[in-house]
Order: structure tokens, then C-alpha cells, then sequence
């Protein structure tokens, strides 16, 4: 069979799928969901057995350890991919729910009735939790999907979708509801992203490139971003015990995210006294500061300083590497950010309630955090259970996508009689 064929098998059993998709009540949806979760469970040494098949692969491949920490499935993340799955099982299921019904001068209502997209098909790198993560969602949306993982997760991929069918068959839906593609032939992602015919929206999530692709190739509308450049501002009435937590964490928890911190900005009321602390703590980690003149002059003596060129304030590192610039204040830092950001997640550390809501209002990000890690930028931590991805477009999702983020609205309207004069 060729890869036009396979991939038009998906895409026909994943329409069918579709449909019986959007029929199923709330309560065979969420049956499907604890399923899933108890068997990701029961499978845990399955998983890591699969998982460390395709760590020990990508690690002969020379992976970069970026991508080798987005790779592992640890223990941990498997207990998270449960828990996320019963998160959504407990939400509200937004099918079917109307909304801003009104009467109108005729006599008709008019309203709003939230539906599935339909099918969603899925193209990610390296994190096996997507699998779980993106199958839930969509099936608590009622959508089916066609799930693309990378080459260097396949064996653990397969192995989490096997586990996801065995869930909805136990609840009576159409195990083709998940589909992943068993290829690893990169001509399937040209074929899905142009099955307009089957496939309602793709979402991916992977690398610069990945997307630079599916932006310039796919003729199906996408949710997405292209790189996660993201900021924190340290206000000059920013608490200095915070600032250094939070900066520290923003940038340290981990590297190889999207919500990672690549720049950091401090007003130069505070940087004589806020830099030389971080300094302290990125030292430890052997974080490289690219600093401005300004602020290398404050961090003199630091092991691994370099000086900042332009092309830093528009990098996603993914990596130990920070960016660092003293700003005059505020309006300096947002004019920055609204300059630089790839409008992903940016965050104000300021004790000025005032100055941090004129943030939230001014910055152009998906999401604008006060006095908090950009790390809490993701759907788990939102409370939306998982995330299938972050969007920072306008249209037709923006930020983590959850459950809502898979529906759209259609208009219904109720009438008695009314015929139009």
C-alpha cells in the first residue's frame, strides 16, 4: 500500500469515527478516559520498557539533550498522564451545551451550540505523553484524531495507543476514534496536511522547522506556535525574594520547554541588587548570561558572561542560555517584549498591583502571568487536564488549548411558526 492509500484509510475510518464521536454522551466518553488511565497504569513497566527502547535509539543517534528530556517517560510522567486523564474526565463536557440564547423581534431564539471540529490530526516530536494527553482531550471533545508522532518515540507511541484503543472499545466507542500513524515515512505529514477532506485542523507541536513546514504546505487550518520566546520583567517595586525564585525557576526547571524563560529584563532601579543573587543561583547551574553593557557591568566576574548581539533578543534556546538586559522601566520593558516575543508567555514580577494589571493589558502574549514562573504556562497546570497545544494566534485558539479549544460554535435557532415577512 502506498503512503497516499494508508493515509486515506486513516483519514476514511477517522470520518466515521468522527461522527459516532460526536453521538456519545458524557458518561461513555468519561468511561473511555478512566479506562485508558487504569491501563496506562496496569502498563507502567510496559511503557518504560518501550520508552527506554527508544531512548537508547535516539541517544545512538546523538539526539541533543533537549530533545532527549522531552523523549523520557519517567515514572512520574506516567502517574501525570493518568491524572490528567481523570482531570478531564471530572470537566464539564462542553458538547451540546447552548449559550446566549435571545429572542428576537420575530419571535425566533437565537443561540449558540458548542460541537466538535471533528477530526483532528496531530503531528508532534519526541513527548509520548502527547499521545495521551492530545487522545483524551480529543475524546472528551468528541472529536476523533490521526496522531503523528516522531521516529524517535515510534515504540512507545504505538504502545500508548494501544492502550487508548483498548479503552474505547471497552466503552463501546470506535477504537479508529485514535489512530496513530504507524510510519515513519516523512511523506505522511504532507499527506495529512493536505486531506482538507478528512482532516477538520491540524495541530503540531515540535520544532521551528516542523512548523515553518506545515505553515507553508498544509491547505487544512492549523492551531499552533512557532517558538515560545518568552520574557519575565522584574518590576523596580518587584519583592527580591520573588524575583529571584521566580526568574531562577522560569528559566532553570527546565530548558528544553516552550514556557522556558529566554529573556530576562530588570528595571534598573532594581538590577544593582537583583543581579548579583541570580548570578549566585545561574552560576550553580553554569547558565551563560548574554548580558547588555549595563548589565554586564553589574555581573563582573561572572564565569560565563558573554555579550549580547541582537539575534539573542529573538532566540529560543531550549538550553542554559539567558539572555539579560536592565531596561529604564516599564514601558521600556513592555515596548521590548512587544517587540521581541513571539507572544507565547510573558510574565511581571512587581508588588505594584496597578503596573502588573497595565501589563496583563499591554503585553501581546497567549498569556501574561504576574508574579509567577512562565513554567505554569501549560494546560495541566491551568486546569484543563492536559493540553493538546499552546497557540499563540488570535484565531481561532489562543494559549493552551483544552476542551473548548477543540469546539467551535454553530448558531441554533427555535422557532414556533415564524415565517419571514
Amino acid at each position: 500500500m502506498t503512503i497516499q492509500a494508508y493515509m486515506t484509510t486513516l483519514g476514511e475510518h477517522a470520518r466515521a469515527a468522527s461522527r459516532a464521536m460526536s453521538r456519545a454522551d458524557t458518561a461513555t466518553k468519561n468511561r473511555a478516559l478512566v479506562l485508558i488511565a487504569d491501563a496506562i497504569l496496569r502498563d507502567t513497566a510496559l511503557l518504560r520498557e518501550a520508552n527506554q527502547r527508544d531512548l537508547d535509539a535516539a541517544s545512538a543517534a546523538g539526539l541533543a539533550p533537549a530533545m532527549l528530556d522531552r523523549l523520557t517517560l519517567s515514572e512520574k510522567a506516567i502517574d501525570t498522564m493518568a491524572e490528567g486523564l481523570h482531570q478531564i474526565a471530572a470537566l464539564p463536557d462542553p458538547i451540546g451545551e447552548i449559550s446566549n440564547m435571545k429572542f428576537q423581534p420575530s419571535g425566533i431564539q437565537v443561540g449558540q451550540m458548542r460541537v466538535p471540529l471533528g477530526v483532528i490530526g496531530i503531528i508532534y516530536e519526541a513527548r509520548p505523553n502527547v499521545t495521551v494527553d492530545a487522545a483524551g482531550l480529543c475524546i472528551k471533545s468528541g472529536n476523533a484524531t490521526i496522531l503523528r508522532g516522531g521516529s524517535e518515540a515510534l515504540h512507545c507511541n504505538q504502545a500508548l495507543a494501544a492502550i487508548v484503543q483498548e479503552g474505547l472499545r471497552g466503552a463501546g466507542l470506535p477504537a479508529e476514534a485514535v489512530q496513530i500513524v504507524d510510519t515513519t515515512d516523512r511523506a505522511a505529514v504532507g499527506c495529512m496536511i493536505t486531506m482538507p477532506q478528512y482532516i477538520d485542523v491540524i495541530v503540531p507541536r515540535g520544532g521551528k522547522g516542523l512548523i515553518e513546514r506545515l505553515m507553508a504546505e498544509s491547505t487544512v487550518p492549523m492551531i499552533k506556535h512557532l517558538d515560545g520566546i518568552c520574557h519575565v520583567y522584574i518590576d523596580d517595586q518587584a519583592d527580591p525574594v520573588k524575583a529571584a525564585d521566580i526568574a531562577f525557576n522560569a528559566k532553570c526547571h527546565r530548558y528544553g520547554t516552550c514556557n522556558t524563560m529566554e529573556t530576562l529584563l530588570v528595571a534598573r532601579g532594581i538590577a544593582p541588587t537583583i543581579l548579583p543573587v541570580l548570578a549566585q543561583r545561574y552560576e550553580a547551574e553554569k547558565v551563560e548570561l548574554r548580558a547588555d553593557h549595563e548589565a554586564r557591568a553589574l555581573l563582573a566576574g561572572y564565569p560565563y558572561l558573554v555579550e549580547v548581539t541582537d539575534a539573542d533578543w529573538h532566540a529560543e534556546y531550549l538550553a542554559p542560555i539567558l539572555a539579560v538586559k536592565v531596561v529604564d522601566d516599564m514601558e521600556d520593558a513592555i515596548t521590548h517584549i512587544n517587540t521581541y516575543s513571539s507572544k507565547h508567555t510573558d510574565a511581571i514580577v512587581s508588588e505594584n498591583y496597578s503596573r502588573c494589571l497595565r501589563f496583563m493589558r499591554e503585553v501581546d502574549s497567549a498569556s501574561v502571568i504576574a508574579n509567577a514562573s512562565t513554567r505554569f504556562a501549560d494546560g495541566f497546570e491551568y486546569g484543563l487536564g492536559a493540553e493538546i497545544g499552546i497557540s499563540n494566534d488570535k484565531l481561532h485558539a489562543r494559549g493552551p488549548v483544552g476542551l473548548d479549544g477543540l469546539t467551535s460554535l454553530k448558531y441554533v435557532v427555535f422557532g414556533h411558526g415564524e415565517v419571514r415577512k
